[in-house]
């Protein structure tokens, strides 16, 4: 029997499970469930006979892709796909997925979420500001870019975008200015939400001469990949500008540094939390179980990522 591994050292949320379980034995097959696992080498053993694997934030690396002997398939649940080998994957002949949009709303939310918690000044008691009539510059319009742009329009904030991959007329359909460079971006910004992936082009660049184009005051939002930033320039921008904020989905490895030095400025979420809602559990997971059942049945390769 064709066999599906849900891998997850954060699990799903029950309900998910349920629904994903429903769609996979539907089309005949088993499901297996490894969760809250401690150390890699039990995803290693558990992917020893399975056909298809989905994982959340779990790294399903070339020992992984190499213990898979009968492997086919793998599907990230959720946008990001860095911590798939694509390259082990792609010389396996195994297909790599993820699930885009399914969890679009749920980051979205978490970024605006933090926009106000900083505004307001973590909640301290002492007097903050609206974002109304703030600007809002959006780096890269995908899925949660759009439905940044969304909720923030409920928010009275003015709102740019760049995508380079996304046409002047597509934002702008939204009721967004598009602009035609990261550099343009950040100099007509007050905000920036970043929404950019983690590749070869992309790690690193969210450097000191990007952000101190921004106008002050001046807040970036990172609800993307730790790897997009310089984290040097990140802390020589706060210490030249003390009108700097930074609100992230992941702690910057230098964390201690801005504990220490600049208190009020900053806010981590103490574990990535974007997809953690549990509308966004089942949207995600069940897509994936369905891209699986497609694959596997049909031959159907729409979010192949490994092409």
């Amino acid at each position: 029997m064709t066999k599906v591994l849900i891998a997850t050292d954060k699990p799903f949320a029950p309900v998910a499970v349920q629904g994903i379980r429903k769609v996979t034995e539907e089309a005949g097959f088993e499901l297996v469930l490894l969760e809250n696992y401690t150390s890699p080498d039990d995803f290693i053993k558990a992917v020893a006979d399975v056909d298809a694997v989905i994982i959340r934030s779990d790294k399903a690396d070339k020992a992984v892709i190499e213990a898979g002997k009968n492997l086919k398939i793998i599907v990230r649940a959720g946008a990001g796909y860095d911590n798939i080998d694509l390259q082990a994957a792609t010389e396996k002949g195994i297909c790599a997925m993820n699930t885009p949009g399914q969890n679009s709303n749920a980051v979205a939310e978490l970024a605006l979420g933090m926009m106000v918690y900083s505004a307001r000044n973590f909640y301290n008691g002492k007097s903050g500001f609206e974002l109304k009539d703030k600007t809002l510059g959006i780096h890269a319009y995908g899925y949660v870019g759009k439905n940044v742009a969304r909720i923030a329009k409920g928010f009275g904030m003015k709102i740019c975008a760049f995508d380079p991959f996304i046409t002047k007329e597509e934002i702008e359909k939204d009721g967004v200015t598009a602009v035609a460079s990261a550099e343009e971006l950040y100099a007509k910004c007050n905000y920036i939400s970043l929404h950019i992936p983690a590749n070869s082009q992309t790690k690193q660049s969210i450097n000191y001469a990007l952000l101190s184009k921004m106008p002050a005051p001046a807040v970036l939002v990172n609800t993307a990949r730790a790897e997009v930033i310089n984290e040097a320039d990140l802390l020589k921008l706060f210490q030249d500008r003390k009108d700097f904020a930074y609100l992230s989905d992941v702690e910057p490895t230098n964390k201690a540094d801005f504990e220490a030095n600049f208190k009020g400025r900053y806010f981590f979420t103490p574990k990535k939390m974007g997809a953690q809602t549990e509308e966004a559990n089942i949207n995600a997971g069940i897509a994936a179980a369905k891209q699986i059942v497609n694959f596997l049945k049909n031959g159907d390769r729409t979010f192949q990522v490994n092409k």
